[in-house]
């Protein structure tokens, strides 16, 4: 027991003898600065040095942009800039996705390769036919109600109300003899109009042209959106007048006719007509002779 004091004695006087740090000039040995230490303020000093970096690293990485430059960090500014463009990037694949169906469609009116439907004249697109016999056409208590409360409303109204009947008509785009007819079988989805080198074609309608460009198979090609899911197709033409995105009307001239494409052997139009992505003979609509 005796021992162990001794001994503790001995290590808390080694903790407070003095010793004294002198800075001297090398050349004349002359006393520049001096220090009394001992080992147990050295020992504080240094740990209160060690805490001091340790707490002044951390607040320099947490609180300003030189984290930025250890691996395995990121700023504010760069996450939201990642956000923004996983948002931008997502909303490009969505467009990327409507434009490549749509130019699939325009493909589709380009090569033939569509299912086809018998059309009338009554209506460029066949919907499902149906039984008379099987529809039940007798009306329900909410299309009576709804047929009350009309006619109450027509009957007080100061103004009488007209409907008028809009028929849609083309117009021919050339004319011509035709030389070859429509045909599903064949998969000649228009027909041919012989007509003189460098004629003017005119839009069927008005509308927007949606496509304008080149193709080996049928030269140089224009497509006329006319709403309500309408489309006319013109190729071969020698030239164009129009471009992707103009307004046409009806009867104006968007090219001139020719010979183009591999699948030509003179002088004509190939004319097609497209009503909700289905072919339908342009001779029941239009009077080319």
């Amino acid at each position: 027991m005796a021992k162990k004091k001794k001994e503790q004695k001995k290590f808390t006087k080694k903790l407070l003898n003095k010793y004294r740090l002198v800075i001297l000039n090398e050349d004349t040995f002359e006393e520049r600065i001096s220090f009394k230490l001992n080992r147990l303020n050295v020992f504080v000093l240094v740990t209160i040095t060690g805490i001091f970096l340790v707490a002044f690293t951390t607040v320099l990485i947490a609180f300003t942009p030189l984290r930025e430059y250890i691996p395995g960090y990121s700023s504010t500014s760069l996450n939201l800039k990642a956000a923004r463009l996983e948002t931008t990037t997502d909303s490009l694949e969505s467009i990327i996705s409507v434009n490549q169906k749509y130019y699939n469609s325009i493909r589709k009116v380009l090569t033939g390769d569509v299912k086809t439907v018998e059309f009338d004249i009554d209506s460029a697109i066949q919907s499902q036919k149906l039984d008379p016999e099987e529809v039940d056409l007798s009306p329900s208590q909410e299309d009576i109600k709804l047929r009350e409360e009309v006619s109450k409303e027509d009957k007080y109204s100061l103004f009488e109300s007209e409907k008028s009947n809009v028929s849609f008509s083309l117009f021919p785009p050339v004319e011509g003899n035709i030389t070859s007819e429509y045909n599903v079988n064949e998969k000649h989805f228009g027909i041919d109009v012989a007509v003189p080198k460098d004629a003017p074609i005119k839009a069927a309608a008005s509308g927007t042209v949606i496509l304008a460009e080149w193709t080996a198979e049928t030269g140089h090609v224009i497509i006329v959106e006319h709403g309500n899911k309408l489309l006319t197709v013109y190729k071969h033409n020698a030239s164009l007048t129009k471009q992707q995105g103009d307004q046409v009307k009806a009867g104006e001239v968007i090219a001139t006719a020719g010979s183009t494409g591999e699948l030509s052997t003179g002088p004509h139009l190939h004319f097609e007509l497209w009503r909700d992505g289905y072919p339908t003979d342009p001779s029941k609509f239009i009077d080319f002779e």
